[in-house]
């Protein structure tokens, strides 16, 4: 069980560096998020991972550790309304710069058109 949790854990977080490195905006938030994912489940792997366990009942050596799935809880919130601003500030730039590169430099605009969107921000 611990083997295929690293498998994921290892597969999220490679996925979501791979995908953090790309110029564009919508494969970054799928990174942020592969990423986010990866972290929670790395914290829900903290507490004992076992099957057929009483959680609470029993001698105080198998009680089951409630911090991790409260932090876990906590993460998918944050995680969550991150992804939604993100979301939402990828689409603003996308408006405003006709355009969805990372940097803003996703392709040369012609002396016509900057005149033209200076022309028109004023």
């Amino acid at each position: 069980m611990e083997l295929l949790f690293a498998l994921v854990i290892g597969t999220l977080t490679a996925s979501g560096i791979y995908l953090l490195l790309r110029a564009r905006t919508f494969p970054v938030i799928m990174g942020l998020t592969l990423l986010s994912y990866g972290v929670n489940l790395f914290l829900f792997a903290t507490g004992r991972l076992a099957t057929g366990q009483q959680p609470v009942i029993g001698t105080a050596a198998t009680y089951a550790d409630p911090l991790p799935q409260a932090l876990v809880l906590t993460a998918i919130v944050i995680g969550f309304a991150m992804t939604a601003f993100l979301v939402v500030l990828s689409l603003r730039s996308l408006a405003d710069n006709q355009d969805d590169h990372v940097n803003g430099e996703g392709r040369e605009m012609s002396a016509s058109s900057k005149q033209e969107r200076e022309v028109a921000s004023k």
